[in-house]
């Protein structure tokens, strides 16, 4: 058991996208197409899509309370624009580039199953591999829209 978080990213493929044109949504298991009477791909709304993961981050989960959720931490799923992941990249970067800001700027929480609250190698590796998560998806994402959305969840 413990923190487990996720990231993901939504595409609208419900027949047409935002310019008109129809997706063609193919559903396969195992390689083999899907029968029409378990999964009709003409009625799929949405492909949901894992951009990041992260196991007992308890100082990015923080982040994602405070900034996201409005505080209420209750494993909801939330939505995050671009403009929060890049507010979060800039965080991380900045605690990186200088450890001493890391109790103000991103503190570890503390909780059931959240992990070590220390600011040790592992609260660091943690804020790497964030960064390497979320730079590409704020890149990404300046070049516009070609998705419905992040979505946040985390669970314990």
């Amino acid at each position: 058991m413990g923190l487990d978080m996720y990231l993901y990213r939504k595409h609208y493929v419900k027949n047409y996208d935002h310019e008109g044109n129809p997706w063609d949504v193919r559903v396969r298991h195992r390689g083999e197409p899907v029968p029409v009477g378990q999964i009709d791909p003409a009625k799929v709304a949405y492909v949901t899509e894992q951009v990041a993961y992260w196991r007992k981050a308890n100082q990015i989960h923080a982040w994602f309370v405070d900034n996201v959720q409005d505080g209420r931490d209750e494993c909801q799923a939330s939505y995050v624009s671009t403009e929060q992941l890049a507010e979060l990249l800039k965080t991380v970067r900045a605690v990186l580039a200088d450890h001493k800001k890391a109790a103000r700027l991103l503190p570890a929480r503390p909780g059931f199953f959240f992990g070590g609250t220390d600011y040790d190698e592992g609260y660091f590796r943690d804020l790497k591999e964030t960064e390497a998560m979320l730079a590409p998806l704020v890149v990404e994402d300046e070049r516009g829209p070609a998705f419905d959305g992040y979505e946040y969840h985390a669970s314990w």
